[in-house]
């Protein structure tokens, strides 16, 4: 029973994920809406179809499809599926890891690749690891989620702000699909953490307006907020992509944490049916779970 519970909160993170990717991805770059958005749509910087996933959800599903592959987090096999998503796609990815993929294509090492991006770019803080990271959440439980997000971050993100925020946010979700409550889940995370800023945004998340930046710290926190203070599924994930700014990022965060709380049912039907790729991703979702039921 236990199982089958926690699959309808580990298929819900994960399809909530691409539901605030493909909500969020026409509005990405955008102001703040004044028109309420709740439905979704074609269009956008990159003239997406109506429900059209991202870079975030792309990403998302190569981190499960390695979890599942090699039932543990193994760095070389990630690195070489997140690299298949960019070369098919390179357009749709953020400046970070569109850098460290462009080395890698050229045959820097990856270590070494994350370190020049950080360095070339005068830091390496962007939300890209964290949008792909929630995978990892689904799959470990504790004591391993928070140290195994870190190293997935870390595989393109050089800079320990953005490692710590993806930690924060699995923390969450690793919590809620094993049947822990949303504030006790945020506790959690928040004893955990122990990078100042991280730890002073996201552990005092009414306090401050959400913004959903590139940055990984504020728009985790826009992420969290939105999620923390909505009542329903649909609330939290609307609260976030009408955020404008990177809201496709923002959307995918917020929709993996409330996926995670309210669990696959609560997903509006209507989403469910305009999702892209909707059985696939369902399935991705399913396999990850079923092989973290089975780790050793």
């Amino acid at each position: 029973m236990r199982f089958i519970t926690g699959n309808l909160h580990a298929t819900g993170s994960f399809v909530a994920l691409a539901i605030g990717d493909a909500l969020g991805a026409p509005l990405e770059g955008s102001a703040q809406t004044e028109s309420w958005v709740t439905e979704m749509l074609p269009g956008g910087r990159h003239s997406r179809k109506k429900g059209q996933i991202t870079d975030d959800t792309l990403q998302a599903m190569a981190v499960a499809e390695s979890l599942a592959a090699c039932r543990e987090f193994n760095q070389n096999d990630l690195i070489f599926r997140l690299l298949l998503g960019y070369r098919k796609r390179p357009e749709w990815y953020g400046p970070t890891s569109s850098a460290f993929f462009a080395l890698v294509k050229s045959g820097t090492l990856p270590q070494r690749a994350a370190w020049l991006v950080h360095i070339r770019r005068h830091g390496s803080r962007s939300n890209g690891s964290v949008m792909r990271g929630f995978p990892v959440g689904i799959f470990y439980p504790s004591p391993y989620v928070y140290d195994v997000s870190l190293a997935c971050s870390q595989i393109t993100h050089f800079d320990p702000v953005a490692a710590h925020c993806s930690a924060w946010l699995n923390v969450m979700v690793s919590d809620m699909c094993r049947g822990v409550s949303r504030n006790k889940a945020y506790r959690h995370a928040r004893s955990l953490c122990t990078i100042p800023e991280v730890r002073t945004i996201l552990g005092n998340f009414t306090e401050y307006a959400p913004v959903a930046s590139l940055d990984a710290v504020l728009c985790s926190h826009a992420a969290l907020s939105c999620f923390m203070n909505a009542r329903t599924l649909e609330t939290a994930i609307l609260s976030a992509i009408n955020l404008g700014g990177d809201t496709d990022t923002a959307g995918a965060c917020c929709g993996a944490l409330a996926g995670a709380y309210w669990g696959l049912e609560a997903i509006p039907d209507r989403w469910r049916r305009d999702l892209e790729d909707y059985e696939s991703i369902l399935r991705c979702a399913e396999q990850l779970w079923y092989w973290s039921a089975h780790l050793p």
